[in-house]
C-alpha cells in the first residue's frame, strides 16, 4: 500500500504508535468513491505535495498533515455536514488512538476551516486553508481540469443552477484581498489565481 508508511509514521509522531489497521484502507476507500472526480485520492496527493512543501512552516506540522488525510474523507455533494462529519472523524479516531486530547481538538477545527465559511483562527489554519486552495493558482489546463471535474461531480444539478452557485463561490474568491493568507503561497500563486478565476467566471457568463 503505497500509503502506509507515510501514514503509519504520522501516527508515529503524535507519539501513539500504530493506529487501527483498518482506519487507513476505509479512509482511502472514501477519497475512491465512485461519484467522486475531483475530491479523489488524486487532491489528497496533491494537498501533502504542497504540505511538504510548507511543513516547516507549520506550528503544529502532525497535526496539519493529519487534517489533510482527513479533511475530505465524508464528501457528498450538497451536503453541508460534510465537514464536520470529517472533523469528528478525525478527532474520534486520534482519541481513539490515545492522541492528545487538545491535539485531536486542533485537528478537528483544522478540519472544519476547510468549509471556507469561517476566518482561520490560528496560523495553522492559515496555512492548511492555503493548500487546500492551491488549484485555484495552479496553470490554467489544470485549473480547467478542476473545473471540469467539479462539474462532473455536480452532474445531478441542472446546468442553470450549477453556473449561479458556482459564479458566486468563484466570486469570493477573487474578490478576497488577498485570496492567499501566507507570503509563501501568495508570491507563488495569487497572480495564477486571479488569471483563472477571472477566466472561469468569463466562461460562465451571467445569468
Amino acid at each position: 500500500m503505497p500509503y502506509e508508511h507515510r501514514w503509519n509514521k504520522l501516527w508515529r509522531q503524535f507519539g501513539v504508535g500504530e493506529p487501527d489497521p483498518g482506519l487507513l484502507p476505509l479512509l482511502l476507500d472514501r477519497y475512491r468513491e465512485a461519484h467522486r472526480r475531483y475530491h479523489t485520492l488524486q487532491h489528497l496527493d496533491a494537498c501533502l505535495a504542497h504540505f511538504d512543501a510548507v511543513r516547516d512552516q507549520a506550528q503544529h506540522a502532525e497535526e496539519m498533515e493529519m487534517a489533510l488525510w482527513f479533511h475530505d474523507a465524508i464528501y457528498q455533494v450538497r451536503d453541508a455536514s460534510n465537514e464536520i462529519q470529517s472533523a469528528e472523524w478525525a478527532r474520534s479516531a486520534l482519541l481513539q488512538g490515545q492522541a492528545d486530547a487538545q491535539s485531536a481538538r486542533r485537528v478537528h477545527a483544522l478540519v472544519m476551516v476547510t468549509n471556507h465559511q469561517t476566518e482561520p483562527q490560528t496560523p495553522d489554519e492559515a496555512l492548511l486553508l492555503d493548500v487546500d486552495l492551491a488549484i485555484l493558482g495552479a496553470p490554467s489546463a489544470q485549473f480547467d481540469a478542476y473545473e471540469k471535474q467539479l462539474r462532473e461531480e455536480f452532474a445531478s444539478i441542472p446546468e442553470v443552477a450549477f453556473r449561479s452557485g458556482r459564479r458566486k463561490i468563484l466570486t469570493m474568491f477573487l474578490h478576497r484581498e488577498p485570496i492567499y493568507r501566507t507570503d509563501w503561497f501568495r508570491q507563488r500563486f495569487e497572480r495564477q489565481a486571479k488569471l483563472n478565476l477571472g477566466n472561469s467566471l468569463s466562461t460562465l457568463g451571467s445569468d
